[in-house]
C-alpha cells in the first residue's frame, strides 16, 4: 500500500495515500482496533449538516471566507450523498468524547476542499468556533431526531394504517377473548386489532414529545459551555442554517452545561422507542399464538407463509416475521440499558460516553424502523382470521357464563361453569340440567353479538 504523510501536533503520521482523512483519524484507527462497529453513517451525516452550517455561519461573520465556507458546503453536500461513506473508519470504542469522529469529519472535508484547490485547516477552519466537546453531542441529537422523524415515526404510522385495514375489513367478526391464558368474554376481532393499533400509535405521541427536548443542541457551548473561541449568537446562527436544511426545528439549548453533559433527552427519547419495542413485542406474539397449529394450536389467525420452517420437519411453516419483531424488541430494550447507564456518567463538565450512546440509540432507530416494514409487509398485510376456528371456540367457552350472571346469580352461574367442565358438556347443557333456566331463556340471554 502506498502512503502519505500526514502531520499533526503529535508528529508524522503514514496515512493511506488513497484516503482523505489525516493524522488524527490514522491515530485512532491504529489505537482503538476494538470490536470493529463503526460510528454509524447517521452521525456522519449528521456531522455533515453542522459542519456546513457552521461554515455558513463563520463565513457570515467573517472568520472564514465564502470560498472556504463553499468548499465545506460542497464537501458536506457529498458527504450527505454517500459519496465518501469509506472515509470514516473510526470504531465506536474510542475517546467518549467523540473528538476523534469530529476531527476524522474536519479531516475529510478539508482534504476534499484541497482536492477542489482551496486550502483548509482541519481545526482553524472546518472546526472553526467549535469543540468536539458541543459539536459531538449536536451531532448526536441531531442524528437522532431525524431518525425518529424521518425513519421510525413514518415506519410506525404505516403499521398502524395496515392495523386499521385490517380492522376495516372484518368490522363485526366475534371471537373470544383471553385474560391470565384463560378465556374471557367474548369481543370484536376488529377491537382486538385496534388495541394493537393504538399500541403503535400511543408510543409516536411519546416519540414526538420528546423530540421537543433532543432539539436542543449543544452547539456554541465549545468546551465546557462557556462557548469560549465562538461568537455570542452562534448556536442561534447555526440552528437557523440546520432548519433551512432539514426543516427540523433545532434551536439552542440555553444551558450549555447542561447540554454538555446531561443526555436526559436521549434516555428521554430512547425510553419512548423502548415503548413502542414492548408493545411490538406483545402484538408480534399475540398474531404467532394466534396462529399457533396448524392443528395443535390456537389456530385463529392465517398468517403468510414465507419460508420453509424446519430443515427435519417436511411442510413445517414458523411464524418468523414475529420472531424477527420480537428479537428486535429484546435488542432494543438492551440498548436502553446501555443508554442508561452511558447518560448517568456526565462528570463535571462533560458526558464521556457519548459514541456508545449514539450506537444504540441509532441501533434501536434502525432495528425498529426495518423490523417494523417487514412486519407489515410480510406479515400484517397479509392477516385473515380463521373464522371457522373462531366459532367454535366462542361456541365452546365457558365465560359465556358471564352474562347469565344478571339472571341466575354470581355463584350459579359458576357452578354451571364448573358442571359443563368437569363433565365434558356444553354450557347450556349444564345450565338446562340446573334447571335454572329453560332452552329459550339461555338462547335469548347467551347472544355474544350482545356481549361485545
Amino acid at each position: 500500500m502506498e502512503y502519505r504523510i500526514e502531520h499533526d501536533t503529535m508528529g508524522e503520521v503514514k496515512v493511506p495515500a488513497s484516503s482523505h482523512w489525516g493524522a488524527q483519524t490514522q491515530r485512532s484507527r491504529e489505537n482503538f482496533r476494538i470490536g470493529g462497529q463503526r460510528q454509524p453513517k447517521e452521525i456522519i451525516y449528521a456531522f455533515a449538516y453542522l459542519k456546513k452550517a457552521c461554515a455558513l455561519v463563520n463565513a457570515a461573520g467573517g472568520r472564514i471566507t465564502q470560498e472556504q465556507a463553499d468548499a465545506v458546503a460542497e464537501a458536506c453536500d457529498e458527504i450527505l450523498a454517500g459519496k465518501w461513506d469509506d472515509e470514516f473508519p473510526l470504531v465506536v470504542w474510542q475517546t467518549g468524547s467523540g473528538t476523534q469522529t469530529n476531527m476524522n469529519v474536519n479531516e475529510v472535508i478539508a482534504h476534499l476542499a484541497q482536492d477542489r484547490g482551496v486550502t483548509l485547516h482541519p481545526n482553524d477552519h472546518v472546526n472553526r468556533s467549535q469543540s468536539s466537546n458541543d459539536t459531538f453531542p449536536s451531532a448526536l441529537h441531531i442524528a437522532a431526531t431525524l431518525a425518529i422523524l424521518r425513519d421510525v415515526l413514518p415506519a410506525a404510522h404505516r403499521l398502524e394504517e395496515s392495523f386499521a385495514g385490517l380492522e376495516e375489513r372484518w368490522p363485526d367478526l366475534i371471537r373470544i377473548g383471553r385474560t391470565h391464558l384463560q378465556d374471557a368474554t367474548p369481543l370484536k376481532f376488529s377491537q382486538e386489532v385496534s388495541g394493537w393499533r393504538e399500541l403503535v400509535a400511543a408510543p409516536c405521541r411519546m416519540m414526538e414529545q420528546a423530540v421537543c427536548e433532543l432539539r436542543k443542541l449543544a452547539i456554541g457551548g465549545t468546551a465546557v459551555g462557556t462557548g469560549l473561541n465562538a461568537p455570542k449568537t452562534f448556536d442561534r446562527d447555526v440552528c437557523a442554517e440546520l432548519n433551512r436544511m432539514t426543516e427540523a426545528g433545532f434551536e439552542p439549548d440555553a444551558n450549555k452545561f447542561h447540554a454538555l453533559t446531561s443526555k436526559d433527552a436521549l434516555v428521554f427519547a430512547h425510553g419512548a422507542m423502548k415503548a413502542l419495542a414492548c408493545n411490538l413485542m406483545k402484538i408480534a406474539n399475540d398474531i404467532r399464538w394466534e396462529a399457533s397449529g396448524p392443528r395443535c394450536g390456537m389456530g385463529e389467525l392465517f398468517i403468510p407463509e414465507n419460508e420453509p420452517g424446519s430443515s427435519i420437519m417436511p411442510g413445517k411453516v414458523n411464524p418468523t416475521q414475529c420472531e424477527a419483531v420480537t428479537m428486535v424488541a429484546a435488542q432494543v430494550m438492551g440498548n436502553d440499558t446501555a443508554i442508561t447507564v452511558a447518560a448517568s456518567q456526565g462528570n463535571f463538565q462533560l458526558n464521556v460516553f457519548l459514541p456508545v450512546s449514539a450506537y444504540n440509540f441509532l441501533l434501536s432507530a434502525r432495528l425498529l424502523t426495518d423490523a417494523m416494514d417487514s412486519f407489515r409487509v410480510h406479515c400484517v398485510d397479509g392477516i385473515v382470521p380463521n373464522e371457522k376456528r373462531m366459532k367454535e371456540n366462542l361456541e365452546n367457552s365457558l365465560m359465556l357464563v358471564t352474562c347469565l350472571t344478571p339472571k341466575i346469580g354470581y355463584e350459579a352461574a359458576a357452578a354451571c361453569a364448573k358442571k359443563a367442565l368437569h363433565s365434558g358438556i356444553t354450557l347450556k347443557e349444564a345450565v338446562l340440567q340446573t334447571g335454572l333456566l329453560s332452552s329459550d331463556e339461555y338462547d335469548e340471554t347467551v347472544r355474544p353479538e350482545l356481549m361485545v
